[in-house]
C-alpha cells in the first residue's frame, strides 16, 4: 500500500469516528422527549444524565492526550472504538437513570479519546498541510450533527420507529471506523517523531502563548457550542424553529470546513481565526435583533464565523507549538469542551432575567475580546513561515 493510499484510509477512519462522535450529540437531544416521557425523568435529572456526555470528553481528553504520546495512537483509537461500544450497548438496553447515565458516561469517554487520538493523527498524517486538513477532518462535527438530526427526525417523527432503533444506528460508523483502522500501522506523534522530551513537552503547555491560546479556547468554544445548545431557547421570540436553525448553521459549518484549503491559502491561522471572530460578533449581534426570514441571514454570518474556530485553533497549536505534542492539543479540546459546562449556566441566568435576544447581545463579547486578542497575534505572525516541519514520509515510518 503506498503511502498515499495509507494516509487516505486512516483519515478516512478518523471521519468516521468523528461522526460517531457528532451523532451521539443529535442523537442525545432526540432522546430528551423520550427521557420525560418513558423514564419519567425531570428536566433536572435529564441535565444530570446528559452531564457525562461533556466532563467525560472532557476527562478523556485530557487522561489521553499523555497517553497518545506513551502508549500511542493505535492503543487510545481502540480505547475510543471499545467505550463506544460500551456506551451505545448500556444505551440501548438502559431503562432508567443510572443505565442511562452510565451508557452516556462511556460514549463520552469514547468521544473524548477520538479527539485525543484522531488530532494528533491528522497532524501527524498531513504535517505539510494541517490547518487545511485538521478542517477537513472537522467538517464530519457539525456534519454528523445533521446526519443524526436528519436520521433521528425520520425515523421517530415520520416513521414511528422506537428510540432503541435509533441508537443502533450509531453502529454503522463505529464498525466502519473499526475495520479501517484494524491492522493498519498508525504513525507517532509528531512531538516523538521530533524527538521532544517530556520535559520539553510539559515546558511547552505551560508557555505565554500556550496559556494565551488555552484561555482564546474557552471564549472560542463558548461562543459557539453554548449558543448552539441553547439555540431554541435564544431564538424563541424570533418566530423561526431553532431546531431549523441549528440545522442550518451546521450544515454550512460543513461546507465551510470542506472548503477550507482556499481559505488557507489566503489567510494563515491567525488571518482566519481574526476573521471567524469579526464575522461570529456581527453574527451574534445580528441575530440578537433579527426575526422571522432576517434570522436566517444573520445566522448565516454567525456560522461563517464559527466555522474554522475548533480546528483552527488546534492547527494554531500543532504548526506554532508543536512541542506541546497530542497533550497540547488534548488539553485545547478539553477546555474547549469544558467551556461549555461554565457558560450554559451564566447564559442560563440572563435567561431568567431577561429575553434570549439579550443574552445573544451579552455572548457577543466573547468574539469582541477574541478580536482584539487575534488581531495582535495576526500582527506578530504575519508572514512569519513555520520554523519546524515533519515530512510526512519520516512520520509515517
Amino acid at each position: 500500500m503506498n503511502h498515499t493510499i495509507k494516509r487516505a484510509a486512516l483519515f478516512n477512519a478518523s471521519c468516521l469516528a468523528l461522526i460517531v462522535t457528532s451523532m451521539t450529540f443529535a442523537v442525545r437531544a432526540k432522546l430528551e422527549g423520550v427521557l420525560e416521557t418513558d423514564f419519567e425523568l425531570t428536566s433536572t435529572d435529564i441535565g444530570l444524565a446528559f452531564a457525562p456526555a461533556f466532563w467525560g470528553f472532557t476527562l478523556a481528553m485530557i487522561i489521553g492526550g499523555p497517553l497518545v504520546d506513551y502508549f500511542g495512537i493505535k492503543k487510545i483509537v481502540w480505547m475510543a472504538f471499545f467505550s463506544h461500544l460500551v456506551g451505545i450497548v448500556l444505551t440501548i438496553f438502559s431503562s432508567e437513570f443510572y443505565s442511562f447515565f452510565l451508557g452516556t458516561m462511556f460514549i463520552g469517554i469514547g468521544n473524548g479519546m477520538v479527539e485525543a487520538a484522531c488530532n494528533p493523527l491528522v497532524a501527524s498524517l498531513y504535517p505539510e498541510n494541517k490547518t487545511k486538513m485538521l478542517n477537513r477532518f472537522h467538517v464530519w462535527f457539525p456534519g454528523g450533527i445533521v446526519i443524526g438530526s436528519l436520521i433521528g427526525y425520520l425515523m421517530m417523527d415520520i416513521l414511528n420507529l422506537p428510540w432503541q432503533l435509533l441508537v443502533t444506528v450509531l453502529f454503522i460508523p463505529l464498525v466502519l471506523y473499526g475495520i479501517l483502522f484494524m491492522g493498519k500501522e498508525l504513525p507517532k506523534t509528531e512531538r516523538v517523531a521530533m524527538g521532544v522530551s517530556n520535559k520539553d513537552m510539559w515546558k511547552a503547555v505551560v508557555s505565554p502563548l500556550f496559556l494565551l491560546m488555552g484561555f482564546c479556547m474557552l471564549l472560542t468554544a463558548s461562543t459557539e457550542l453554548g449558543t448552539n445548545q441553547r439555540i431554541e431557547a435564544l431564538l424563541s421570540d424570533t418566530g423561526v424553529s431553532g431546531i431549523l436553525i441549528l440545522a442550518f448553521v451546521n450544515g454550512i459549518m460543513a461546507i465551510g470546513r470542506g472548503m477550507a484549503g482556499p481559505v488557507v491559502k489566503k489567510l494563515d491561522t491567525t488571518g482566519m481565526l481574526l476573521f471567524s471572530a469579526v464575522f461570529s460578533c456581527i453574527g451574534l449581534i445580528w441575530l440578537s435583533s433579527a426575526s422571522g426570514g432576517m434570522v436566517f441571514a444573520a445566522a448565516f454570518v454567525f456560522a461563517i464565523g464559527i466555522t474554522y474556530f475548533w480546528p483552527t485553533m488546534l492547527s494554531f497549536v500543532a504548526e506554532r507549538i508543536p512541542e506541546s505534542g497530542a497533550l497540547g492539543l488534548s488539553l485545547m479540546g478539553g477546555l474547549g469542551m469544558f467551556s461549555v459546562s461554565i457558560v450554559l449556566p451564566i447564559m442560563g441566568k440572563f435567561m431568567d432575567a431577561d429575553s434570549g435576544a439579550s443574552t445573544l447581545s451579552y455572548v457577543a463579547i466573547l468574539p469582541a475580546v477574541l478580536i482584539v486578542i487575534f488581531f495582535f497575534l495576526f500582527l506578530k505572525f504575519r508572514g512569519q513561515k513555520i520554523e519546524r516541519d515533519v515530512k510526512g514520509e519520516e512520520v509515517l515510518s
